[in-house]
Protein backbone atom coordinates (compact mmCIF):
# COMPACT_ATOMS: atom_id res chain seq x y z
CA UNK A 1 0.00 0.00 0.00
CA UNK A 2 0.84 3.49 -0.63
CA UNK A 3 0.11 7.00 -0.42
CA UNK A 4 -1.03 8.84 -3.98
CA UNK A 5 -1.04 12.52 -4.49
CA UNK A 6 -2.06 13.73 -8.06
CA UNK A 7 -0.28 16.55 -9.01
CA UNK A 8 -0.05 19.53 -11.45
CA UNK A 9 2.47 21.98 -9.37
CA UNK A 10 -0.61 24.13 -7.86
CA UNK A 11 -0.29 25.68 -4.62
CA UNK A 12 -2.74 22.81 -3.23
CA UNK A 13 -1.36 19.79 -4.68
CA UNK A 14 1.91 20.87 -2.90
CA UNK A 15 0.18 21.23 -0.04
CA UNK A 16 -1.04 17.95 -0.44
CA UNK A 17 2.11 16.45 -0.98
CA UNK A 18 3.98 17.54 1.51
CA UNK A 19 0.91 16.54 3.93
CA UNK A 20 1.20 13.32 2.47
CA UNK A 21 5.16 13.47 3.14
CA UNK A 22 4.28 14.33 6.68
CA UNK A 23 2.10 11.36 7.44
CA UNK A 24 4.61 9.00 5.24
CA UNK A 25 7.10 9.92 7.86
CA UNK A 26 4.99 9.25 10.74
CA UNK A 27 3.42 6.21 9.53
CA UNK A 28 6.14 4.41 7.12
CA UNK A 29 4.09 4.76 4.07
CA UNK A 30 5.33 4.92 0.43
CA UNK A 31 4.35 8.20 -1.61
CA UNK A 32 3.88 8.35 -5.72
CA UNK A 33 2.86 11.78 -6.94
CA UNK A 34 1.20 11.20 -10.65
CA UNK A 35 0.27 13.91 -13.48
CA UNK A 36 -1.45 13.46 -16.64
CA UNK A 37 0.28 16.07 -19.25
CA UNK A 38 -1.75 16.93 -21.91
CA UNK A 39 0.21 17.87 -25.08
CA UNK A 40 -2.14 21.00 -25.67
CA UNK A 41 -1.14 24.95 -24.97
CA UNK A 42 -4.45 25.95 -24.01
CA UNK A 43 -4.58 23.14 -20.66
CA UNK A 44 -0.98 24.29 -19.46
CA UNK A 45 -1.72 28.04 -20.00
CA UNK A 46 -4.77 27.45 -18.05
CA UNK A 47 -2.65 25.41 -15.36
CA UNK A 48 -0.08 28.25 -15.06
CA UNK A 49 2.77 25.77 -16.74
CA UNK A 50 3.68 28.31 -19.63
CA UNK A 51 2.34 31.82 -20.30
CA UNK A 52 0.91 33.34 -22.98
CA UNK A 53 2.84 34.01 -25.38
CA UNK A 54 5.18 30.94 -24.25
CA UNK A 55 5.77 28.15 -26.31
CA UNK A 56 4.56 24.58 -24.83
CA UNK A 57 7.69 22.43 -24.49
CA UNK A 58 5.69 19.63 -22.73
CA UNK A 59 8.99 17.63 -21.77
CA UNK A 60 10.47 20.58 -19.82
CA UNK A 61 6.60 20.92 -17.59
CA UNK A 62 7.36 17.20 -17.08
CA UNK A 63 10.79 17.99 -15.49
CA UNK A 64 9.28 20.96 -13.56
CA UNK A 65 7.12 18.57 -11.97
CA UNK A 66 9.50 16.00 -11.63
CA UNK A 67 11.40 18.88 -9.83
CA UNK A 68 8.97 20.37 -7.95
CA UNK A 69 7.95 16.37 -6.45
CA UNK A 70 11.85 15.95 -5.50
CA UNK A 71 12.17 19.11 -3.47
CA UNK A 72 9.06 18.53 -1.70
CA UNK A 73 9.49 14.92 -1.32
CA UNK A 74 13.00 13.46 -2.33
CA UNK A 75 11.56 9.91 -1.25
CA UNK A 76 8.58 10.13 -3.40
CA UNK A 77 8.41 8.34 -6.79
CA UNK A 78 6.83 10.54 -9.90
CA UNK A 79 4.83 8.86 -12.26
CA UNK A 80 3.15 10.92 -15.30
CA UNK A 81 1.31 10.24 -18.73
CA UNK A 82 1.44 12.57 -21.73
CA UNK A 83 -2.03 12.61 -23.58
CA UNK A 84 -2.59 13.93 -27.00
CA UNK A 85 -5.80 15.34 -26.57
CA UNK A 86 -7.21 18.18 -23.75
CA UNK A 87 -9.76 16.16 -22.49
CA UNK A 88 -13.07 16.89 -20.67
CA UNK A 89 -12.50 17.04 -17.02
CA UNK A 90 -14.20 14.05 -16.45
CA UNK A 91 -12.16 12.13 -19.08
CA UNK A 92 -8.80 13.27 -17.60
CA UNK A 93 -9.95 12.84 -14.24
CA UNK A 94 -10.50 8.73 -15.20
CA UNK A 95 -7.15 9.20 -16.75
CA UNK A 96 -5.76 10.34 -13.15
CA UNK A 97 -7.30 8.07 -11.27
CA UNK A 98 -6.26 4.97 -13.45
CA UNK A 99 -2.72 6.11 -12.70
CA UNK A 100 -3.48 6.15 -9.04
CA UNK A 101 -5.46 2.74 -8.93
CA UNK A 102 -2.11 1.18 -10.56
CA UNK A 103 -0.13 1.90 -6.83
CA UNK A 104 -3.26 0.47 -4.85
CA UNK A 105 -3.02 3.39 -2.61
CA UNK A 106 -4.56 3.05 1.51
CA UNK A 107 -4.91 6.75 0.65
CA UNK A 108 -5.26 9.27 -1.78
CA UNK A 109 -3.79 12.68 -0.94
CA UNK A 110 -5.71 15.27 -2.75
CA UNK A 111 -5.57 19.31 -2.95
CA UNK A 112 -8.63 20.75 -3.59
CA UNK A 113 -10.44 24.10 -2.68
CA UNK A 114 -13.66 22.41 -3.86
CA UNK A 115 -13.59 18.95 -3.45
CA UNK A 116 -16.81 17.60 -0.67
CA UNK A 117 -18.85 21.29 -0.88
CA UNK A 118 -22.58 20.59 -1.35
CA UNK A 119 -22.06 22.23 -4.40
CA UNK A 120 -19.45 21.54 -6.88
CA UNK A 121 -18.02 22.81 -9.94
CA UNK A 122 -18.59 20.43 -12.82
CA UNK A 123 -15.28 21.01 -13.88
CA UNK A 124 -13.58 19.78 -10.90
CA UNK A 125 -10.95 16.45 -11.59
CA UNK A 126 -10.73 16.59 -7.98
CA UNK A 127 -14.46 15.83 -7.70
CA UNK A 128 -14.11 13.04 -9.98
CA UNK A 129 -11.29 11.43 -8.51
CA UNK A 130 -12.79 11.70 -4.65
CA UNK A 131 -15.68 10.14 -5.75
CA UNK A 132 -13.79 6.57 -5.93
CA UNK A 133 -14.45 4.25 -3.36
CA UNK A 134 -11.71 1.87 -3.60
CA UNK A 135 -9.49 4.29 -1.03
CA UNK A 136 -9.69 6.91 1.45
CA UNK A 137 -9.13 10.56 0.41
CA UNK A 138 -6.81 12.73 2.54
CA UNK A 139 -8.28 16.64 1.27
CA UNK A 140 -6.54 18.94 1.53
CA UNK A 141 -7.60 22.64 1.38
CA UNK A 142 -5.36 24.88 2.50
CA UNK A 143 -1.20 25.25 3.23
CA UNK A 144 -0.60 24.59 6.67
CA UNK A 145 1.26 22.68 8.93
CA UNK A 146 -0.27 20.00 10.64
CA UNK A 147 -2.18 19.77 13.67
CA UNK A 148 -2.25 16.30 15.01
CA UNK A 149 1.60 16.48 17.94
CA UNK A 150 2.12 12.91 16.07
CA UNK A 151 2.83 14.54 12.60
CA UNK A 152 6.16 16.84 12.61
CA UNK A 153 5.56 19.61 10.12
CA UNK A 154 7.46 19.46 6.70
CA UNK A 155 11.07 21.39 7.37
CA UNK A 156 11.09 23.44 4.31
CA UNK A 157 7.56 24.00 3.64
CA UNK A 158 6.02 26.53 6.41
CA UNK A 159 8.18 29.40 7.84
CA UNK A 160 9.32 30.10 11.44
CA UNK A 161 5.22 31.40 12.54
CA UNK A 162 3.52 28.01 10.85
CA UNK A 163 2.29 29.83 8.31
CA UNK A 164 2.97 28.95 4.34
CA UNK A 165 6.44 29.53 3.66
Amino acid sequence: MTFVVPFDGSELAEAALVRAVEYSNALEEGIVAVSVVPERKKYAREKGWIGEDEEYDVEAVVERLREQVRTLAPDAAFEYERIREFPPEARLANRIERLVLEHDPSVVFLGSDNVGRVVTPLTSVGVHVAADESYDVFIVRQRHPPKLEMIDAHEDFYDDAGSPS
